[in-house]
């Protein structure tokens, strides 16, 4: 392998990525304006002109945000890798910290390093998309102090759980030979694992207030819908999701007996009790067909996968100069490797996504299913049309966009199929 042909190969896979997004983008900008003007014939009885018509600006305004945000990171990366921004970082915080805070210290450093400038420079982005586009819309309800009080946390957390993982994964590089792979494979499992149990108990309280659910009806009712398909949580909470947007959600978290059933405070004020029961009646149906724990185990391969090529990458020259790096000669190359890998390998996942949004659509349509056993179909296709309005969803996405990067259904799709039930 030559530096130069990893060069090659990654500035074409980047542009040609880059260049189906944009493609992609504007025919889904193309494709929604020009149904702006009328309701599809299956929705014209229950959804008004006017909130079809937001939903498309909408849509065109994200999409539009979107290309922006998409250029902008890709031209980052380029500065990051062939331009020489990770190589130049790389050279002053080994010469600055290599002397007095050893390997693992100045491994850390590059790491945090690139992680609060890539904060920095997203952060402009994360401002515009929510206090110009979600507020223009109505969906922003934070305050600046609250935006900026997340991104803080987010970094803080961020590093208290991130760098002591980071410590280890580099430890085990470093001690374990050249199957460290396998070693570090086990530990990121068990992480993952570990984060199960801990996200909804200790880090998601950190961001937002968990109240448990009040209304004894609503309560009664969806614990009546778990008993009846064998489901087991340890709580009903209330989150109080209006704190920061308008947009309502109901989620599962946890693992094993610690699941939890968390209701966006927003849902709840729009949904009549059929019809969160049946959105949770969705929701079971992908803990009954196992979706999440195919996932998880999806997750857990492809990451196995992903270290045993880093392993290899890891010890050829030509990976780090065909990305903009020059190797480091008296100093662990670990934390070097991983950041490069972590950069160069998104643009050529890109084109596993159409894949993954095709299993996720099917995995939708079986939940669906399942609720329509357990709870009324008339209940969720009222409720689906509520979050679709409420939401400002488009219900005229261009078809080759949707099958491309659509994780649910499209609303004529999946209501179809609901009335077929």
């Amino acid at each position: 392998m030559q530096a130069f042909h990893v060069s090659l190969a990654f500035c074409t896979v980047l542009m040609l990525s880059l260049a189906i997004k944009l493609w992609l983008a504007s025919r889904q900008m193309r494709h929604v304006h020009a149904h702006r003007a009328q309701v599809p014939a299956p929705f014209d009885a229950t959804i008004p002109l006017d909130a079809h018509q937001r939903a498309a600006d909408y849509t065109i305004a994200r999409t539009r945000f979107g290309m922006l945000s998409e250029s902008f990171s890709t031209a980052v990366l380029v500065g990051w890798t062939l331009l020489g921004g990770l190589d130049a970082l790389n050279i002053q915080l080994r010469n600055a910290v290599l002397p007095w805070g050893g390997e693992m210290v100045y491994q850390l450093a590059l790491f945090g390093a690139f992680g609060l400038i890539s904060a920095l420079l997203e952060m402009p982005l994360e401002w515009y998309k929510t206090f110009r586009i979600e507020q223009h819309f109505g969906f922003n309800r934070m305050s600046l102090g609250l935006f900026l009080g997340d991104q803080a946390k987010g970094l803080l957390v961020g590093g208290l759980v991130g760098l002591p993982l980071l410590a280890a994964v580099l430890w085990v590089m470093q001690a374990t030979g050249s199957f460290w792979w396998l070693w570090a494979w086990a530990l990121w499992t068990g992480f993952m694992l570990l984060m199960q149990v801990l996200y909804p108990t200790v880090i998601a309280p950190l961001f937002n207030r968990f109240t448990p659910l009040a209304d004894a009806e609503l309560a009664n009712r969806i614990q009546t819908l778990m008993q009846r398909c064998g489901f087991q949580a340890k709580g009903l909470f209330v989150m109080d999701g209006s704190r920061r947007s308008a947009h309502g959600n109901a989620y599962f978290a946890g693992m094993g007996r610690a699941k939890r059933v968390v209701f966006f405070d927003t849902l709840l004020e729009r949904l009549q009790p059929p019809e969160v029961e049946a959105v949770l009646a969705h929701e079971l149906g992908h803990f009954s067909h196992h979706h999440v724990r195919r996932r998880m185990a999806l997750v857990i391969g492809l990451s196995a996968l992903g270290l045993a090529l880093l392993a290899w990458c890891a010890g050829q020259t030509a990976f780090y100069q065909g990305l903009g790096v020059q190797p480091n000669l008296l100093a662990p190359n670990h934390a070097l490797a991983l950041l490069l890998f972590l950069l160069a390998t998104p643009p050529f996942l890109y084109f596993v996504g159409p894949l993954m949004a095709q299993l996720s659509r099917r995995d939708e349509f079986q939940a669906d299913a399942y609720a329509c056993r357990q709870a009324s179909p008339q209940q969720l296709s009222s409720a689906l049309l509520k979050l679709y309005e409420d939401n400002a969803s488009t219900l005229t996405p261009d078809p080759l966009y949707a099958r491309f990067y659509y994780s649910h259904p499209p609303a004529s799709e999946r209501l179809a199929a609901l009335a077929r039930a």
